[in-house]
């Protein structure tokens, strides 16, 4: 009886690491799927977001945070000042309160407007084309 005991308790100590290297392999795993869920995601939005704030040019219509639409009219490091309204007032603005840049949604929207009707004109062609083989 004495000399079971001693042996029961070193293959208990062996299952009991056993148990946590799988627990910490379980969390890395984890961790690992949520910076690829969540956080690697909010960074590359956040990057473009900035990268929109910073190509803002004189002339381009926005819109901030707060839902006041207006067009720029001078830009410095970190503020803009943008003209709103018909009375053309001005506004001083930081860079940061920039939700939208409308000027280049509308650049993005007309382009892949362009390359739809372009795809959809070469699909006529083809179906033409195809028409007269026959």
């Amino acid at each position: 009886m004495f000399t079971l005991l001693p042996l029961e308790a070193t293959t208990s100590q062996t299952a009991g690491s056993g148990n946590m290297i799988y627990t910490i392999l379980l969390m890395v795993a984890l961790f690992a799927g949520m910076y690829f869920l969540m956080i690697r995601p909010q960074k590359k939005q956040q990057k473009k977001e900035q990268e929109m704030r910073d190509s803002t040019q004189v002339g381009d219509e926005i819109t901030t945070i707060g839902g006041i639409m207006g067009r720029v009219v001078t830009v410095k490091d970190d503020s803009l000042i943008i003209e709103t309204g018909a009375d053309r007032n001005k506004m001083k603005i930081a860079r940061w309160a920039i939700q939208v840049n409308n000027t280049a949604a509308e650049k993005l929207q007309a382009e892949r407007e362009a390359a739809k009707q372009a795809a959809m004109k070469a699909k006529e062609e083809k179906a033409k084309k195809g028409k007269k083989e026959k």
